[in-house]
């Protein structure tokens, strides 16, 4: 048998809209940190939700389309930390098939896990990627573009943890169980 090659309509509409939420939520709801540049992004929350349901390319394309137009609105975008953000959807995106969030299954020792892995790749993105390329890509110092990546990273991972958790759960809690729905006699 053929299997359908690409990607579904349904992830499309999801990255379209996806992206646009991304974006408000990064250009409108901003939570200064008092770092430089550096804020509380509540977007990472709800693409944590989209990585979830949608899969790697959803999670990568809302996140690096997302940040892109953010940084289009206030001038000069940021291609280092567009890219890293992309990653970082990428990333969450894996977590598909292991949180199996469409069928209800979310389980606490998922949850842990997830949470531990989420702060791993904020470390990964935040603390070690878009901090390097700005200093390779635009030469900015060291010590600016690593404290903000280690502000990211602590703001993003709490991000995560609180609103993605909470988005995660409530969305599992509308996906029935397999198998839990039983024919009457």
């Amino acid at each position: 048998m053929n299997k359908k090659q690409g990607i579904s309509v349904r992830t499309v509409v999801a990255i379209g809209i996806g992206t646009a939420i991304f974006f408000v939520l990064m250009r409108y709801i901003p939570i200064p940190t008092g770092v430089p540049d550096t804020n509380i992004n509540l977007a990472y929350g709800f693409l944590a939700l989209m990585g979830a349901i949608f899969g790697p390319i959803a999670g990568g394309l809302i996140a690096f389309l997302g940040h892109m137009f953010n940084d289009l609105t206030w001038g000069e975008p940021w291609w280092t930390w567009i890219v890293a953000d992309g990653i970082y959807g990428i990333l969450f995106g894996l977590t598909r098939k292991y949180l199996n969030i469409e069928n209800g299954d979310l389980t606490k020792r998922k949850l842990v896990l997830f949470n531990v892995y989420q702060v791993l790749i904020a470390i990964l993105v935040w603390g070690i990627i878009a901090p390097t390329g700005d200093v390779l890509v635009y030469s900015e110092p060291a010590s600016k573009v690593y404290l903000q990546g280690i502000t990211s990273v602590i703001c993003n991972a709490l991000s995560v943890g609180i609103l993605g958790t909470i988005l995660l759960v409530a969305y599992a809690r509308t996906r029935s169980k397999k198998g839990s729905l039983k024919k009457e006699s």
